[in-house]
Formats: structure tokens, sequence, C-alpha cells
């Protein structure tokens, strides 16, 4: 036996052996630079240099976007966890354990009320790091909910999308979730009040297909992949190459699907003054500091 590699170098290495988090280090997808995840986590999650927007949990995307990082949570309507006893490679209760156990929610959507820019404003968040942010009927009672806030409290009501599409383990109850969520916004019109939709990466099945696209301003971030079917899918069907960007938020503003491509700053600003605007309430007046009258110029002597 050698003491010397066997026993005295493994004991040496345990007493200098530094400890550190799995995510300290972040890669970027478009450039490949790795970045300091305090960094991007300083910067609104948005890699500093490339600007690639990267997909924030719910909790931190209400943090980012209310007034100081604080909010009020809306209580959310429990419902049946599984409904048709689900199971393929898993059973369905058994997904949901797991994702509520990474994510700390009981489902995809969360709701929160609170002020944007000095604006009272019901804000409503899908999750995709729950299930890929699909939709069952927990999240579709909760965007019907959350609609209801807005009605109650007399607010802009914005939902921030980002989902999969619909839930495959619940069928047809997942699908009616596209027409239940379709009349909510209908009562938001018939209040006379604004709804935003804000697209995220990615945003595209049956959620495109239903609220994603029924905003009064439909806003998305840079970069973000909003469509029904994948491209892949699409370029499998038509058999022809996509144009570059195909999906792509700037894409679709350019072929009008989307009014505006909007930096994740900026959101909580623009969200403000168009929820002012369609709302016809006063911009809050700016303190300015006051002109200091002249000084007497001295005589020259």
């Amino acid at each position: 036996m050698n003491w010397i590699s066997e026993v005295v170098r493994p004991r040496i290495k345990t007493l200098f052996k530094r400890e550190s988090p799995e995510n300290l280090w972040i890669k970027c997808p478009d450039s490949g630079q790795m970045v300091f995840h305090k960094d991007v986590e300083a910067n609104g999650f948005v890699i500093p240099g490339s600007e690639h927007h990267m997909r924030v949990t719910a909790p931190e995307r209400l943090r980012l976007t209310f007034d100081e990082g604080k909010w009020l949570d809306v209580a959310l309507p429990e419902v049946a966890a599984d409904p048709l006893k689900f199971r393929d490679e898993k059973r369905y209760i058994d997904r949901l354990k797991d994702a509520r156990a990474k994510t700390g929610a009981p489902d995809a959507f969360k709701v929160g009320y609170g002020r944007v820019k000095g604006l009272p404003m019901t804000i409503a968040v899908q999750d995709f790091h729950f299930i890929g942010g699909t939709i069952g009927t927990a999240a579709g009672e909760a965007f019907i909910r959350g609609a209801e806030t807005a009605i109650e409290k007399k607010t802009p009501y914005v939902v921030f999308a980002a989902s999969g599409g619909m839930r495959m383990q619940e069928g047809i109850l997942s699908l009616m979730q596209m027409p239940r969520t379709t009349i909510a916004v209908r009562r938001l019109r018939k209040a006379g009040l604004p709804y935003f939709v804000v697209l995220t990466d990615p945003t595209t099945g049956g959620v495109t297909a239903s609220y994603a696209m029924l905003g009064d301003v439909q806003i998305a971030e840079p970069g973000a992949l909003i469509g029904f079917a994948g491209p892949r899918v699409i370029e499998q069907t038509v058999r022809e190459k996509l144009p570059d960007g195909f999906q792509r938020a700037e894409y679709l503003k350019d072929h009008g699907m989307v009014d505006m491509v909007v930096h994740r700053h900026e959101i909580p600003a623009t969200l403000a003054r168009l929820g002012r605007l369609l709302t016809r309430q006063p911009v809050p007046a700016v303190d300015v500091a006051p002109i200091a009258a002249p000084q007497p110029v001295a005589e020259a002597v």
C-alpha cells in the first residue's frame, strides 16, 4: 500500500476542496460566452453584451415588473389534480408533484396585483419551468381569476405568455380552456379595461391560438419564439426552407403579427404608458428641481 498516494493525498485534497454553486456561470445560447450568474441576475436575466433574454420564473417576472418588486398574490381556485387519472411513461399526478417540488408553485400560472410605475395593474405570468407552461384546468382557472381581479379592481390586465401549448394529460378539459379564456378576455373588453399580452420565449400551441393573440396591444420580448406549430414541423410539412428568423419576435413584428418588440428593461414603463393611455389616466407629475435665481455679477473694480 502506497500510503502517500492513497491516504495523504486524498486528505490534502479534502482539506483544500472548495465548494462552488452549480449555477456560478451561464453560457449564452447566442454567443456561447460564459457569463457570471450574478451579473446576469443583476441585469434582469438578460445576457450583457449579446442582450439574449433568458427565461425567468413567474416570481422573478413579477419582481422585475412591479414597482420595488412588491405585489399582492391573488388567491387561485383549487381544482382536481388529475381528473382523467392519466398515465403515460409515468403517472400525471407524479409529474405534477415533481413540477411543484421544482418550482414551488401549484401550477403554471401565478397572478399578482400591484403597481407598475405607479399605475395599479393585475398581472398573470406563465412559468415555462412548470411542465413547459402547458395549460390545464388549474391554469385556465388562474387566468380567469386574474381577469376577474382586474375587473374588480378596475385595472389593466397583463399576461406574460410562455407555453408549449395545452396539457395533453388533461385531454379535452385542457382544450376547453381555450374558449373559457377567450370569454374572460371578452368580459374585460365589455368592462372597458385594457388587456395586454407580453409574448416571451417560447409561446406556442393552443396558447397562441387563444388568449395570447387577443391582446389590445401585442408586445414581444426580443428573440422570442412565437407560433402555433414549431418551425421544424412546418418545414417538414411544406418541404421548403423557412426564412431566417422565422417565428421570431422581430420577424413577426415586420409581418404585422406583433405590435412592438420591447427590451425587458423597458417593459414596465411601456405597460404603464399604454395602461394610462387606454384608461385615460394622467401621467404623474415629475418632480423638477426649482431653477436657482441668477447670482448678481460682481462689478469690476
